[in-house]
């Protein structure tokens, strides 16, 4: 019996029946090795499409096959909308929404928010509006007069300050306080009713006139000064008639003043007293040292520069508290230096003064020859509380120099208080609070600081 297990098709296999049959016909037979798996690393998952979804079912035909019909239509996707940002965060936007900087969904959150609430809704068209503002077609670059007219408005408020000679800040600091206090009252009250004060001879004397007036009174005796300076004053000779020149004593100065024109003074004449005592200080404040002793005639006496411009310091003042009274306005005054120097002043003209009583029978007789060595009698002034010092008057003779080593009397007075007096505001009688020695020496002296005043 042959083997035919090694012939030539054979493959090492035994043939058990009719499947082996088959591996001798084409070897249909033979088993089937599959190839090789890839790792599942070296797969690309990108590169494999997904599975598509299995068609649905559809109406299956009597002759079992599905009818032919179009694709299906996709499912339409639905978006979900994101939430809408809370209250804080809208509102926080409204300045960025305002400058249009806020992205287009910000900008929708926004104005959807603006219809809801009415508190953002307000804030909105406040930003909306200030915005506005700094988007403007004008030039921005200012206008080339405008500093002139700054300037121009600030001077005509207020001069500018120039160096002052310390003599002449008395007047400078009351023409300024005097000048503050006219621009605060109305128009109405320029005719105000003022009853103006002084000593004359042995009694108190008296004139009623109106708040402008008093303004014009002042500013015609200041021309004395503007005289002295050579400088044109507002008064105007035509007033007076041709021919005639303004008189230089202060009361005559004064009543040709009231009655050269046939209505009374109105508020027109706040702007030349201004603008001359402006003058007055410009003038002495540029004119150099000498300006200082240049004399300023009144008349019947003549004062030194520096003296007559603190006499319309003192002068001023007061009659700012006759305004002050007559419109219930509040008037303080004078600062304490140049109280004091005022009161100074005052101390220094009263022995010329109480020899002129003396001269007119006024006042006693002197006590004692004075020559050289001996200085004859003083009063003693002890003027108290601000501005206040002491002062040695000399009673027998104005040339003589007061010495406390031959004090025969003793006043005390009020700073204030004597200043009062000497404006003639207060009888020398109810003037002294205190009084020590020669009581014809007190009287004397209290009278003659009285007789310093005139209208």
């Amino acid at each position: 019996m042959t083997d035919d297990a090694s012939g030539p098709e054979g493959d090492g296999h035994e043939d058990n029946g009719p499947a082996g049959q088959e591996g001798h016909d084409g070897l249909r037979g033979a088993p089937r090795i599959p190839a090789p798996r890839s790792a599942a690393d070296d797969l690309d998952l990108a590169a494999v499409p997904p599975p598509s979804p299995p068609p649905p079912p559809g109406p299956v035909s009597p002759a079992g096959t599905p009818p032919s019909s179009p694709p299906p239509r996709p499912e339409p996707e639905t978006t979900v909308a994101p939430p809408e940002p809370p209250h804080r965060v809208l509102k926080a936007l409204l300045g960025a929404w305002a400058l249009a900087a806020c992205s287009a969904e910000e900008t929708e959150a926004v104005e959807a928010h603006l219809t809801e609430c009415a508190a953002c809704a307000d804030e909105a068209l406040r930003l909306r509006d200030a915005v506005g503002l700094l988007h403007t077609d004008r030039s921005l670059d200012l206008d080339p007069a405008l500093r002139g007219r700054v300037i121009d408005a600030c001077l005509s408020r207020r001069p500018a300050t120039i160096p002052v000679p310390d003599w002449a800040s008395p007047y400078e600091a009351e023409t300024a306080r005097l000048d503050a206090l006219l621009r605060d009252i109305g128009s109405a009250e320029w005719h105000a009713p003022v009853r103006l004060k002084w000593f004359a001879g042995e009694q108190e004397t008296a004139r009623r006139t109106t708040v402008a007036g008093v303004v014009g009174h002042l500013m015609t005796v200041d021309g004395l000064i503007g005289t002295a300076l050579d400088l044109d004053i507002p008064l105007g000779d035509g007033l007076l008639g041709p021919g005639t020149g303004w008189p230089l004593s202060p009361t005559a100065r004064t009543e040709a003043y009231w009655s050269a024109s046939r209505l009374p003074p109105t508020r027109a004449v706040h702007e030349p007293w201004r603008a001359q005592s402006h003058a007055l200080i410009r003038t002495v404040s540029f004119a150099g040292r000498r300006v200082s002793e240049l004399s300023v005639s009144y008349g019947d006496f003549a004062l030194p520069m520096h003296d007559a411009l603190l006499d319309r310091a003192f002068e001023c003042w007061v009659h700012g508290g006759d305004i002050a009274d007559a419109v219930d306005y509040p008037y303080e005054a004078p600062s304490a230096p140049h109280l004091n120097r005022m009161i100074d002043l005052a101390a220094r003209l009263l022995p010329a003064t109480l020899a002129e009583r003396r001269r007119t029978g006024l006042a006693g007789p002197a006590q004692h020859l004075v020559t050289a060595g001996s200085p004859g009698r003083s009063l003693h002034l002890e003027v108290e509380g601000s501005g206040g010092g002491d002062w040695y008057v000399p009673l027998d003779s104005p040339a003589a120099l007061g010495s406390p080593a031959h004090t025969v009397a003793q006043v005390a007075l009020d700073g204030v208080e004597f200043c009062r007096l000497v404006a003639g505001h207060v009888s020398p009688e109810e003037a002294a609070a205190g009084q020590q020695g020669d009581r014809e020496a007190i009287r004397d002296v209290l009278f003659a600081a009285a007789s310093l005043s005139r209208l």
